[in-house]
């Protein structure tokens, strides 16, 4: 067993890189959603599974693949068990294009409303977990409003006011906020949803639905299966994640299998 501790999140990256193209059995994650993002840059596409042991605030991912996520001793417990035993589950990953770059993204594509919490959730040191998103939600509160957007599912074009759109590899974020309830990470597809313009009051009624996945009987819930998809907005910044990823347009499309991972 080898341990990297890089410095700094490029540090990270570079030390995630050097080590899948060593070929390791697996490359070992101990933290949060940003930290399995830099890994995954590194392993999209190689043979290399990637092992977690959830240490993060939001821990989306081990959501996703049914890791235990206060329990890292059962966590790395898992991971051991699947290296023993050849166990080494495929899900798919997002590739996002913005602004010349590309990144893959693990659980969700966001944009609107909620990047602008995120924004400044990012910015928080205090409190952890989902309590320091729930504050920022409340801080941007009085400042939200519809966007406009355009986007071409699977290139049919498609104009409308949004609160926010997301993309799911995975089913939630921010912590367990199930947006795209439902979504496998190994279906071969994205799940895009649009939650329409919405007054303030019907906004604060309907965000603790979102930890149930029960918003999607919403009169504004709309929900399309897609293999890519171009989103663009004045203005607006796409996170992934919980990384900020850049401002729209962007281009999201599905990679199907393109990461192993060492799960359940």
């Amino acid at each position: 067993v080898r341990v990297l501790a890089g410095r700094s999140g490029a540090d990270a990256a570079d030390l995630s890189s050097a080590a899948v193209r060593a070929g390791p059995d697996a490359l070992v994650v101990v933290g949060g959603d940003g930290m399995v993002h830099l890994a995954v840059q590194a392993l999209a596409g190689s043979p290399v599974p990637l092992g977690l042991v959830p240490a993060g605030t939001g821990n989306d991912v081990a959501r996703m693949l049914g890791l235990p996520r206060r329990q890292p001793d059962a966590a790395a417990d898992v991971v051991v068990d699947a290296l023993d035993h050849g166990r080494v589950r495929e899900v798919d990953l997002a590739q996002v294009s913005a602004g010349g770059a590309t990144r893959r993204v693990a659980t969700v594509v966001a944009s609107g409303c909620d990047t602008k919490v995120n924004e400044r959730a990012n910015s928080r040191r205090w409190p952890r977990g989902q309590a320091r998103y729930t504050l920022s939600m409340l801080a941007e509160f009085p400042a939200f409003a519809p966007l406009p957007y355009v986007l071409f599912l699977d290139g049919q074009r498609t104009e409308f006011e949004a609160m926010l759109v997301a993309v799911g590899n995975g089913p939630s974020y921010g912590g367990g906020l199930r947006i795209c309830t439902g979504a496998e990470p190994d279906d071969g597809l994205l799940d895009l949803v649009i939650m329409g313009p919405m007054s303030k009051q019907d906004m604060l009624r309907t965000y603790p639905r979102l930890f149930r996945g029960t918003h999607t009987n919403h009169r504004v819930y709309q929900h399309h299966r897609v293999r890519d998809v171009r989103v663009e907005s004045p203005g607006i910044v796409a996170y992934g994640d919980g990384e900020r990823l850049g401002p729209l347009p962007i281009e999201v499309t599905v990679e199907p299998g393109a990461l192993r991972t060492l799960a359940p």
